[in-house]
């Protein structure tokens, strides 16, 4: 096989692992609070409002010293280790407790920043400046199939279900946690990549360092690995203050709060209005297949796009403000403003209109679409404005996502839904204006580049 077909194959790999374990993980998430209302147990009294903060503040946390982990075991164990701490607690929704919830969230929370931490590395030594538009794009679509799976499921096991029984939760986690093993062990069929004919000294380090084959790391070579987690340390430290990620970072964090919108609110909103009557339920599962739809189309579609990458990346980004803005206003019309905090029952209340569930299937589908469109350009400009430094980069861009997804899971336990959209209308609005300014300053580099001046 070609250099260029491995490292084709290899994100084909990690986009299907990736599927496998979110295919789990997501359903997990977007269904977990509605179980927990519906768990008959004293005992336990959890929120999976606060587990989901827990998880991204934990997440925030520890993606400055996921670099480090990285350099030290390698990606392909590293997203393999993490993998199992998500089946983990996906598991311990089997028979849940209050301490294995919370203490289950900590370890996912160590899991997840070492994990994508290690898939941006990946991502970024199997591209090049070519290829790196079209590779997210892969990635994207790949890893968002997960939403139709998982959510399928939950619609067949859950259609007519007015409350979640012991046994159907328990069905349903063990069947998760199996599909999120499947995943951890496709990381195993990675293959390092063949490196480029003339690296940089800094790509040339981090090839080096980088252990896909798990039978490298002998003693003798530990004093080297030792200095290059530091080294991940302090470029993730140093990264994160340059202006190009600052600027970023706002962009990067409205992707943290759509993010919880859309994989933790906007499902419980739908599962607790009671005038969408007894498949209130199981219209979280089609909810997010058609999330899923919109991300699979505009992973596929973006990649693509970005193989030219004769326009840039501006008017990607300026379609999922436009998207998204449009799926706010018909959540705004459809769905009662107390939906995200209502009790096991549900509520009663409208918004503006009569709830109409096309209208927050369509919802869905431009949440989905709106979210592909960030995502897969950040993963390309970070790719390309920081190829030398790929891991420390991403694990700055990780740090901002999750600590904001952390923040909104807090407030989601408090806001009503209107004053949450407001807060996703101002944040979005000034992230497309600083990503538009990095995008300027990298199309810059690129003409100086093809010109052959640097």
């Amino acid at each position: 096989m070609s250099p260029e077909g491995k490292k084709l194959l290899n994100i084909i790999i990690l986009g299907f692992g990736f599927m496998f374990m979110f295919t789990a993980f997501q359903t997990c998430g977007n269904i977990e609070q509605t179980v927990i209302k519906s768990f008959n147990s004293t005992d336990f009294h959890g929120s999976g409002y606060t587990s989901m903060a827990i998880i991204y503040g934990v997440y925030s946390t520890c993606n400055l010293i996921a670099p480090s982990v990285v350099a030290l075991i390698g990606p392909q164990l590293s997203m393999f280790f993490s993998g199992l701490l998500y089946s983990g607690y996906i598991a311990m929704f089997i028979q849940p407790y209050t301490w294995t919830f919370y203490t289950a969230s900590v370890l996912v929370g160590i899991g997840a920043a070492v994990l994508w931490t290690a898939q941006g590395h990946v991502l970024t030594i199997n591209s090049t400046d070519s290829t790196i538009g079209r590779n997210s794009g892969i990635f994207w679509a790949l890893l968002q199939f997960n939403l139709f799976f998982g959510n399928l499921y939950i619609y067949c096991a859950w259609r007519g279900h007015d409350h979640i029984t012991d046994k159907d939760r328990q069905t349903v986690f063990i069947t998760l946690t199996v599909i999120s093993l499947v995943g951890c062990f496709l990381f195993f069929l990675l293959r390092k990549p063949d490196p480029d004919p003339a690296p940089s000294e800094a790509t040339e380090s981090l090839l080096q360092g980088d252990n896909m084959d798990s039978t490298e790391g002998s003693s003798s070579r530990r004093p080297g690995l030792c200095q290059q987690a530091v080294d991940a340390f302090v470029k993730a430290c140093k990264l994160f203050v340059t202006k190009e990620m600052l600027l970023l970072s706002i962009s990067i964090a409205y992707t943290g709060l759509e993010l919880t919108f859309y994989s933790g609110v906007y499902g419980t909103c739908i599962g607790a209005m009671t005038r969408f009557g007894h498949d209130a339920k199981s219209l979280i599962g089609i909810s997010g297949i058609f999330i899923g739809i919109g991300e699979i189309l505009g992973g596929g579609v973006f990649g693509m796009l970005n193989k030219n990458n004769r326009f840039g990346r501006n008017p990607v980004v300026l379609l999922g403000l436009i998207t998204h803005y449009i799926a706010f206003y018909l959540v705004f019309l459809n769905i009662a403003s107390d939906a995200p905090m209502a009790p096991e029952g549900g509520t009663d209340l409208e918004a503006f209109i009569t709830p109409n569930v096309a209208v927050a299937m369509l919802s869905s589908f431009l949440l989905g679409l709106g979210d592909s469109c960030f995502n897969t350009q950040l993963l390309s400009i970070i790719g390309f404005m920081f190829r030398d430094d790929s891991a420390p980069a991403f694990a700055a861009f990780r740090f901002t996502q999750s600590i904001m997804a952390a923040v909104a899971f807090s407030y989601s336990n408090y806001l009503l839904l209107h004053w949450q959209l407001l807060i996703l209308v101002v944040v979005g609005f000034l992230g497309s204006v600083t990503f538009f300014m990095v995008e300027a300053l990298a199309q810059s580099i690129r003409r100086e580049s093809d010109y052959g001046t640097i």
